[in-house]
């Protein structure tokens, strides 16, 4: 609510209205088709001046989805066509990420390799924007990518294990037995020398 005051707008202070109503801005933890990934949706609360959201609180992350130690937060700028993926880290160098898109859009991928799990070879994709806000969490033992949707795109992430560059595996984007459906032309897609001589999955490095 606002109230004018000569030349000055006073507004209600966004972060009391926050403590009123605390719980109904708390994170929504969104399981998925594949056990361990999650989407992450916020309570945002806006008015004139703007908003304001938690984007993240170790103890309900934990609650929620488990005791997950990020070390690291990584951030990267992309232009419309973009594919980075699919990346992972080998053996015990493998990480749960947390990612997020501050500008523009993209379309986020997690492919299970556990080959325990009862959906190795699957995988979930969710589009992530600056205006849906939501975080997509990826555990251990899966590779990750993500493609451009908008003119440009700030993607950040949050990882639980150190960069290793000798660990570093890479699955085609366009794998046949994978089947991820794009949604771009080829012609269009703009990857890196390293991506495009990716394994592809039936030779790639799993977990167990």
């Amino acid at each position: 609510m606002a109230k004018k005051t000569g030349y000055i707008t006073e507004y209600s202070d966004i972060f009391y209205t926050f403590a009123q109503d605390y719980k109904r801005f708390l994170m929504k933890y969104i399981k998925t088709e594949i056990e361990g990934v999650y989407i992450l949706e916020p309570k945002v609360f806006e008015d004139a001046r703007g908003y304001f959201f938690e984007a993240f609180k170790s103890s309900d992350f934990k609650n929620n989805v488990g005791d997950i130690e990020f070390i690291q937060d990584n951030e990267s700028k992309s232009s419309r066509g973009v594919l980075r993926g699919l990346h992972y880290q080998r053996g015990t160098y493998s990480q749960a990420k947390l990612v997020r898109v501050i500008k523009g859009r993209v379309l986020d991928v997690a492919v299970d390799l556990r080959r325990s799990s009862a959906t190795f070879g699957k995988h979930v994709m969710v589009e992530l924007s600056d205006e849906n806000k939501r975080q997509f969490f990826i555990p251990r033992g899966f590779a990750h990518g993500f493609l451009v949707l908008s003119d440009e795109a700030v993607f950040t992430y949050k990882v639980d294990n150190v960069y290793a560059p000798d660990k570093e595996a890479s699955i085609r984007f366009d794998d046949e037995i994978l089947g991820i459906e794009w949604p771009m032309d080829s012609s269009e897609i703009l990857t890196s020398k390293k991506d495009l001589e990716a394994l592809p999955f039936d030779k790639a490095e799993y977990f167990d």
